[in-house]
């Protein structure tokens, strides 16, 4: 069986990623539903909206999920504690120190994945006890790594450097991109901004719809100087890029972020003011359909690309 699938008790090694604004419990659950990993993102929750998502997911479905957790989030404790207390079985971990809150996790029997943008984060994540690694390339949406090591560099550079399984991310949402993912070594991927233009995701349909007009070129990583990350360009994001090209430091780009920005783009629909989050796979997404028919259409891309390399080459 496949590890990721094994790992999880899912159908499909297909991880749908904790998203802010957009991985509630109805978008978790419907992943999960469908065979595959939902997980809400508890980036942009208080403790007890994370609660609230948590309970509701649980009375949608009767299968595995679990909760993406940013490690630098001021209440990360009270997290923790609310994930521990609801017995969620599955958490993907994220900009932090893995060290700090693994061994508390797996004492209570859950399953610990930690995301990394290269081979020395995957490894030393990897000593810290976490069961698997996402690796995320430079095309992800949202926060990004430093390096700027692309998806197809990254994945075989992790898989040479770990022997626990690898998830693939950044750039992922076909089968096709699926089925190159596994050829460089992953056991299975977390697609992120594929699953923003569903009917589930909870992020602002002005939002949705710009992800699905985004074009090849439309989103580059800013911020480099705080932490990266990556955006549709707009007004926002070009003020940004007028600040960084004037030399601007970090503390007048945090006077420029302000607070909320995120909320107020993908969350409230502000397309020009907020914050738009997405990746660069966004330029090859062309619809709004349901998280269940992205599992289904990702899946059967992904074997009949398979199949058919088989044939091509044998």
């Amino acid at each position: 069986m496949n590890r990721i699938s094994s790992l999880f008790g899912i159908q499909y090694p297909i991880v749908q990623a904790g998203m802010i604004w957009a991985s509630g419990w109805r978008l978790a659950s419907a992943v999960s539903n469908a065979g595959g990993l939902g997980l809400i993102g508890a980036g942009s929750m208080y403790p007890d909206v994370l609660k609230h998502h948590i309970q509701r997911c649980k009375k949608a479905t009767n299968k595995p999920f679990g909760v993406n957790v940013p490690l630098l989030y001021p209440d990360i404790e009270q997290l923790i504690n609310i994930i521990l207390e609801e017995k969620v079985q599955v958490v993907f971990t994220s900009a932090g120190n893995p060290k700090t809150w693994t061994p508390v996790l797996k004492a209570a029997g859950v399953k610990v994945v930690h995301v990394v943008s290269s081979s020395a984060f995957a490894l030393k994540s990897e000593v810290a006890g976490v069961d698997a690694v996402v690796a995320e390339g430079f095309e992800a949406g949202g926060h990004n790594g430093r390096e700027e090591t692309t998806t197809m560099v990254l994945i075989p550079a992790v898989c040479e450097k770990v022997r626990i399984p690898v998830i693939a991310a950044g750039g992922i949402g076909s089968g096709r991109a699926m089925a190159a993912a596994f050829a460089l070594g992953a056991s299975g991927v977390q697609v992120g901004s594929r699953f923003v233009a569903t009917p589930e995701a909870s992020s602002h349909i002005n939002f949705k719809e710009a992800v699905v007009n985004a074009k090849e070129g439309d989103t580059m990583l800013s911020l480099k100087k705080l932490t990266p990350v990556r955006l549709i360009k707009n007004h926002f994001y070009e003020a940004v890029k007028t600040a960084e090209d004037g030399g601007a430091d970090p503390d007048t780009l945090k006077v420029l972020l302000g607070r909320a920005r995120a909320k107020t783009g993908m969350f409230e629909g502000n397309l020009e003011e907020g914050e738009l989050e997405i990746g660069q796979v966004s330029a090859l997404i062309h619809d709004i359909k349901p998280a269940a028919a992205i599992v289904e259409d990702i899946w059967k891309e992904f074997q009949s690309v398979c199949k058919q390399l088989y044939l091509d080459i044998f």
